[in-house]
């Protein structure tokens, strides 16, 4: 079993940087491959990144790629996601997963429960 409690998200103008984390509790947590997802209103829950369980390899997705930074401290059971330049459309509940190094949801076998992150002016 893995627990996820993310923390970080606020409100923040167009062009600022936010980092979210996300606390991991459970022994088993290195041997996961994490993520990050977003969920804007109306829309569908969408990946954003994901690292090994290492932190050898990570992916992005297209939307944030040279924006956005995914981390991980093992020792420490924590996962960080470094957005900079932020966009109004980056708005959205930002969730972090525990599962398979993959862009897909239905991967991922724990997730936190969200963090709001707004980006307006």
């Amino acid at each position: 079993q893995v627990q996820l409690v993310e923390s970080g998200g606020g409100l923040v103008q167009p062009g600022g940087s936010l980092r979210l984390s996300c606390a991991a509790s459970g022994r088993t947590f290195s041997s996961y491959a994490m993520g990050w997802f977003r969920q804007a209103p109306g829309k569908e829950r969408e990946f954003v990144a994901t690292i090994t369980w290492s932190g050898a390899n990570t992916y992005y997705a297209d939307s944030v790629k040279g924006r956005f930074t995914i981390s991980r401290d093992n020792a420490e059971n924590m996962v960080y996601l470094q957005m900079n330049n932020l966009k109004p459309e980056d708005t959205a509940v930002y969730y972090c997963a525990a599962g398979a190094y993959t862009t897909q949801p239905y991967e991922y076998d724990y997730w936190g429960q969200g963090t709001q992150v707004t980006v307006s002016s």
